[in-house]
């Protein structure tokens, strides 16, 4: 009896363990995609994983779910524009910006700057190339005053009109254009406190002294600006056709000091911030 009761207990501990195997496949199988299934995925992007290397495999999901939706974009700015996080709401599953005090930095509307952020070396930019007191970084400033000097050498006036703002202007900024425009509209031009590019001490609005910066781009100085601007480390920040990828509407006017070599690289590729900085800085 003794022997029967242990050889039928081994029986039903087998049984139970088979049992709890074929359970724990069933459902790795469903949760997991196989090998197969991670490759048909793949192909749907063309196996663009094997020829770029900012490639996330865990976004595949989402560079599929963004491609259905854009069926017109290259895979190249599929995953541009995921790893941006554009097909997520402006404004959700922010984070903080990385880089900070570097040239590289990056503030959109995904990625903020501390409430007490200042930048290191603040500097007044010369009043000869200003219309008040206005301050930028001084690698910014330096290469500001520089570039306004060759264009007043060429019969050209370019002067700041805005440049660094600390979190509570810009708070009062775009508070005063939400109480005038609503959340919506004021969205598309002015960023919200802590989002702002002139936080980071990087970034000049300009004119040319005669007629209002709004209409800068009908002027002979933006064309120089289009011709000069990279040569000097700055960049149009807010082009046209981008807007789907900057947030923001196309302005003539706002400059961003990246360095001469990333503004030459954004120049000759028609390439903003955004994109070369998910490609190239923080993969």
């Amino acid at each position: 009896m003794q022997k029967i009761f242990w050889y039928s207990l081994l029986i039903f501990l087998i049984v139970v363990t088979i049992t709890l195997v074929v359970v724990v496949d069933q459902k790795l199988a469903v949760s997991t995609p196989t090998f197969s299934e991670k490759e048909e995925k793949l192909s749907l992007l063309h196996h663009i994983d094997q020829k770029i290397d900012y490639f996330h495999y865990d976004y595949l999901d989402r560079y599929l779910a963004y491609q259905e939706k854009n069926p017109n974009l290259s895979d190249i700015d599929i995953i541009t524009r995921v790893n941006l996080g554009l097909d997520q709401p402006f404004y959700e599953n922010t984070k903080q910006s990385n880089h900070l005090n570097q040239t590289s930095i990056l503030v959109n509307k995904y990625l903020f700057l501390p409430e007490d952020y200042i930048p290191n070396n603040l500097v007044e930019i010369s009043k000869d190339f200003s219309n008040s007191t206005k301050m930028l970084v001084y690698e910014a400033k330096e290469n500001f005053e520089k570039m306004c000097q060759k264009a007043k050498d060429e019969g050209y006036t370019i002067r700041a009109i805005s440049a660094y703002r600390s979190y509570d202007y810009q708070k009062q900024l775009y508070d005063n254009y939400v109480s005038k425009d609503g959340v919506d509209l004021a969205d598309t031009y002015s960023a919200r406190p802590g989002y702002s590019e002139h936080q980071t001490g990087l970034v000049v609005d300009v004119d040319n002294g005669n007629q209002n910066y709004e209409q800068f781009e009908q002027t002979k100085e933006f064309s120089w600006m289009q011709e000069n601007a990279h040569l000097y480390g700055f960049i149009l920040r807010y082009p046209k056709e981008k807007e789907e990828i900057t947030g923001y509407q196309y302005e003539s006017w706002h400059y961003r000091y990246v360095g001469k070599e990333i503004a030459s690289i954004l120049s000759n590729n028609h390439l903003t911030l955004d994109e070369y900085f998910v490609r190239y800085i923080e993969k």
